[in-house]
């Protein structure tokens, strides 16, 4: 039995694997990605539940640009369920834009939406971990950056005792049977498998 209720809303929050090209002209679209896998599944199987979804991932954004529209793109929209997934561009733009977030600034921003869903709201928390799947020499280094990060997350996951997806480490067993191409072409972006993979372990970690 899934652990979301009866007329539940649940809301993906994150960058662009998160946003998925959706049309932000309307707040109904899910874009192609793993928001609308997870949408489409779940209310095939559950449609006496009347869940609502929403998505208001968008393309780019790191923990800070999250913190900067938590307002309007969370806390107004009464969510009883948050799925946070946002990490990559955190490392990505140290490497592409000379541009680092420390481990400990991300962590804080993380911590500081986090508290206020707490503090204001009654909603379920998914904390999903961030991965990469080196597809090239130099998305290897990314590891550096990108491993504390995730330890991060885990570590915020614990403490405000939220359900967990372990992303990078599915995906880096998946890459073992096919080459990370497969998953995420640049390996940072999920191609559909990846998107299917995303939504399968979502599902996972709230029962269905």
């Amino acid at each position: 039995m899934t652990l979301i209720e009866n007329n539940a809303v649940v809301l993906f929050q994150g960058d662009s694997i998160t946003d998925a090209g959706r049309n932000r002209e309307t707040g109904a679209d899910f874009g192609w990605g793993y928001a609308n896998i997870i949408a489409a599944l779940f209310t095939n199987r559950y449609p006496e539940k009347e869940v609502k979804f929403l998505n208001r991932g968008i393309g780019g954004d790191r923990v800070v640009d999250l913190e900067r529209r938590w307002e309007a793109d969370c806390l107004a929209l009464a969510p009883t369920w948050v799925s946070v997934y946002i990490g990559i561009n955190d490392t990505w733009r140290r490497y592409d834009n000379n541009s680092p977030m420390s481990v400990d600034e991300y962590a804080s921003a993380y911590r500081r939406i986090l508290t206020q869903v707490r503090e204001r709201t009654s909603a379920n928390l998914i904390l999903v971990e961030p991965f990469v799947l080196p597809v090239n020499e130099a998305q290897k280094a990314w590891r550096e950056d990108l491993d504390p990060k995730i330890q991060a997350v885990r570590e915020l996951a614990n403490a405000f005792k939220t359900l967990y997806v372990p992303l990078d480490g599915l995906f880096a067993a998946a890459a073992t049977r096919t080459g990370p191409e497969y998953w995420a072409p640049d390996g940072v972006h999920p191609s559909p498998a990846g998107s299917a993979l995303i939504a399968k372990a979502w599902l996972q970690a709230v029962g269905v």
